[in-house]
């Protein structure tokens, strides 16, 4: 098993949101990891860095870049968090954003919950590496 809880967690179960709730912290914590390891920076410019990466509009780019990376099973998982009723208002995102970046911290959460690090590690790597050459 690989993540910090120790009980077992039947992933397939949780609602895409429960998902996410979960995938947001780690899509978070992968994010302030490489920004602390790239440099020793001041906290409100690792914060700022952090917002870039973890706000809606970059979250659903993220998502939109890694699709045809996916798995059958990865994609209905990402698709199943953009397609939840969320009864929540984007702030400063516009809804198509907000419901895919959704979907990734959907994945996220249930790749984390399924002790699936290696594969997040992958994937986190890939949007990197694509925001790079997108930019």
């Amino acid at each position: 098993m690989n993540r910090l809880y120790d009980k077992n967690c039947d992933v397939n179960n949780l609602s895409p949101l429960n998902l996410a709730f979960v995938g947001d912290t780690v899509f978070d914590l992968f994010v302030r990891e490489k920004l602390v390891c790239e440099a020793n920076r001041p906290v409100n410019k690792l914060h700022k860095s952090a917002t870039k990466l973890v706000k809606a509009s970059a979250q659903a780019d993220a998502a939109m870049r890694i699709t045809e990376n996916l798995t059958e099973k990865e994609l209905s998982v990402l698709k199943r968090g953009r397609n939840a009723h969320t009864n929540h208002k984007a702030k400063n995102a516009d809804v198509e954003d907000y419901h895919y970046a959704t979907g990734l911290e959907a994945l996220f959460g249930y790749l984390y919950l399924s002790g699936e690090i290696e594969r997040l590690r992958e994937l986190f790597n890939l949007i990197i590496e694509k925001e790079k050459t997108d930019n």
